[in-house]
């Protein structure tokens, strides 16, 4: 993330208060990273994320991003600030920044050097222990809200994949997706998953 002078920067914001803008986000001096749901700070866990949770993250990155070359879209991991304006782009009217794990962004107009502004295409969330209500409840919401198109939400442990597509302003759900499935996108049209092979080296 682009941070200010160093003069101004806040080793850590009041967790209890609720209205922050990324504009107050990028004074933010701190060694985890942390999201900006509504106004409200989420950090994320302390402790870096498990083996497992990188380990699919950036395979499924690698996947997406190799098939993505030469194409019109664009595939981002975190540390990535995706900003989810409402009704101004201004830093100090935005009050949702968020890291997906990964996200796909088609209209190149979204980016700039400090990250995405708008909802991207496709954004991916992979569990783990410490984020499971964040990514199920809060971003769940934002991300539909903001109109990112297909949301997939990993599971490692149960091995699961679960796809949102946005219809008509509402997430529909698929079926939940395991090993033997190919998984498909709305969005990346083409790109297959087969989740026997993505899931086979977890150990």
């Amino acid at each position: 993330m682009e941070k200010g002078d160093s003069k101004n920067l806040v080793k850590e914001p009041d967790l209890s208060y609720g209205n922050y803008t990324y504009a107050d986000y990028l004074t933010w001096e701190m060694e985890e990273m942390v999201e900006l749901i509504k106004g409200k700070v989420f950090k994320k866990a302390a402790a870096a994320p498990r083996r497992i949770h990188q380990w699919l993250t950036g395979n499924l990155y690698t996947e997406m991003n190799l098939f993505l070359k030469g194409k019109q879209c664009q595939a981002y991991i975190a540390p990535f600030d995706v900003r989810l304006p409402i009704n101004s782009k201004k830093d100090d009217k935005i009050s949702t920044v968020v890291q997906p794990d990964i996200c796909v962004v088609c209209d190149m107009d979204k980016l700039d050097d400090r990250g995405c502004i708008g909802a991207p295409d496709l954004v991916v969330e992979v569990l783990s222990p410490g984020n499971k209500q964040v990514e199920l409840q809060h971003k769940y919401q934002v991300y539909e809200e903001s109109g990112v198109k297909e949301y997939w939400l990993v599971d490692p442990e149960g091995q699961t994949l679960l796809i949102y597509t946005l219809i008509h302003g509402r997430y529909q759900a698929s079926r939940l997706m395991t090993t033997g499935d190919i998984v498909k996108s709305s969005v990346i049209l083409g790109f297959e998953l087969d989740l026997e092979v993505f899931f086979a080296e977890i150990k």
